[in-house]
């Protein structure tokens, strides 16, 4: 259904993500003109607010939120006139036959936002149903976390898709929205340069990074219950790795990509059993020096004892021809030195250096991916230094500069849920997560987390503000690789 939505429908409307991420999005999008005339946006959560009530409530998110540059009374003012707010408790039906007169006619098409907790899943999309905001002209957006394992996934797309077929399921995974993220593709199916060697000939290693120096940060009674595996490496990393191992879609379309995608994550090679106790390192920040401050560890965080992981770094496998013998190391954790997600490509030596015998000595050429917090695309090469090289041929390695940040200084940087939801009330699912990506994603890390049960694997203790456990350091360097630190 690639037609514009005429109405928007957001659960969850008065959380955390919505006051830092959505409404800010949302007045983008309207601020530019890209909202259709008219488009209604209808929040809804159990906090009993008027309308009044909610439009001050999303006029204190947006004065937070917002880049001072962005802050047009008029356009505020505007944007908040779209705004309208139902109470509702999504555990029971009762309720949402007021939900849908709220909301009025939805002929002209309706987009919902769902960011609810997993348990409420099922009876939330029972109760749209009930009230008529399920039929052929309403898509749903699904944010994370869409289960616990693979069997709770199952369960949320089963109950989701009895309602909503596949082509109006839209599942939310937030880095897909970032600009560098897309840049990815352009990157490498838009220049001739790179797609040649960006195979097992020309590439040694791949390594993704998402680090935060953040601890806790008051989500302790939904991180415990997770931790970084399932947190950042079931959706973020192993989307990014798929962009990276993919082979070139046909065309640019959500069914050719994800068609791509999913083969990627369907090749990686399980590891289950020893191997997840032989080729994962787990972690858990201890008390340190995290932004200048001394912090506590994550079990005084707690308040209690914990084995649950807030590190994670894989040494993971994709098994095809293009890839097969490459490593790719993925590496996550809280209260770490810097907050930085980066995928760096190592390339392999040349074949034979010239310059060996007049002292020169050549490195790889690497190539760096910034996703966050700059956004940039760096290509380390090989140079000769200026000199009359009496003494022998000096080489340094020297950046070749894509800073997108610098690139496209006069382009309004946009939050990645100003795409995403605007793609959603589009219809455009080519930024979204199909379902057998999910399954998929949840088959790979069942799999590790059972051979850490299998295995006993207890996380190790890191400094908070360190780059995590020394293990994980250990993990790399025997095969001959260094992290990008």
């Amino acid at each position: 259904m690639q037609e514009p939505c005429g109405k928007l429908l957001l659960f969850g409307a008065t959380g955390d993500l919505s006051q830092r991420m959505l409404l800010p999005s949302l007045y983008g999008l309207h601020s530019d003109g890209l909202l259709c005339d008219g488009l209604t946006i209808t929040g809804t959560a159990r906090s009993d607010l008027s309308d009044a009530q909610f439009r001050d409530f999303a006029a204190k998110a947006l004065d937070t939120f917002l880049p001072d540059d962005r802050k047009d009374k008029g356009a505020i003012a505007a944007f908040l006139d779209r705004l309208q707010y139902q109470p509702l408790d999504a555990s029971t039906i009762e309720g949402f036959d007021a939900l849908a007169a709220k909301i009025g006619d939805v002929s002209g098409g309706l987009a919902i936002f769902l960011s609810t907790a997993p348990r409420l899943f099922e009876p939330t999309i029972k109760g749209l149903a009930s009230a008529g905001l399920a039929g052929e002209n309403v898509r749903i957006g699904l944010e994370k976390p869409l289960g616990f394992d693979l069997a709770s996934s199952c369960e949320i797309n089963d109950a989701v898709a009895a309602v909503f077929p596949e082509e109006r399921t839209f599942r939310i995974d937030h880095y897909l929205g970032k600009e560098t993220v897309q840049n990815i593709l352009a990157l490498r199916f838009g220049n001739a340069l790179f797609e040649p060697v960006w195979n097992a000939g020309g590439i040694d290693h791949v390594e993704i990074t998402v680090s935060e120096t953040v601890g806790l940060e008051g989500r302790a009674g939904y991180y415990d219950d997770v931790g970084a595996l399932r947190d950042m490496v079931q959706n973020h990393i192993l989307q990014l790795l798929a962009l990276i191992a993919m082979e070139p879609p046909a065309r640019f379309d959500g069914t050719a990509i994800r068609d791509e995608k999913v083969k990627v994550l369907l090749s990686l090679r399980p590891v289950a059993g020893q191997d997840a106790a032989n080729l994962t390192v787990t972690g858990q920040y201890s008390g340190g020096a995290s932004g200048g401050k001394i912090v506590a560890g994550y079990a005084e965080e707690l308040d209690q004892p914990s084995r649950t992981e807030t590190f994670v770094a894989i040494k993971a496998h994709v098994d095809n021809w293009r890839w097969q013998g490459v490593p790719f190391y993925l590496r996550t954790g809280k209260r770490m030195t810097e907050r930085r997600s980066e995928i760096v490509v190592q390339f392999k030596p040349v074949p034979h250096s010239i310059f060996a015998t007049r002292g020169g000595v050549l490195q790889s050429n690497t190539l760096i991916i910034r996703i966050q917090p700059e956004e940039y695309v760096r290509l380390l090469v090989m140079a000769k230094e200026p000199g009359l090289d009496r003494d022998g041929i000096r080489l340094r390695e020297v950046p070749l500069n894509l800073s997108l940040d610098t690139e496209f200084a006069g382009t309004r940087r946009r939050i990645a849920y100003e795409r995403l939801l605007l793609d959603l009330l589009e219809g455009d699912p080519t930024l979204f997560v199909r379902r057998d990506e999910v399954e998929a994603q949840w088959t790979w890390i069942d799999a590790i987390r059972a051979g850490w049960d299998m295995a006993d694997v207890k996380p190790k203790p890191y400094a908070a503000g360190t780059w995590g456990p020394s293990a994980a350091i250990a993990l790399t360097e025997r095969d001959g690789v260094t992290w990008n630190e």
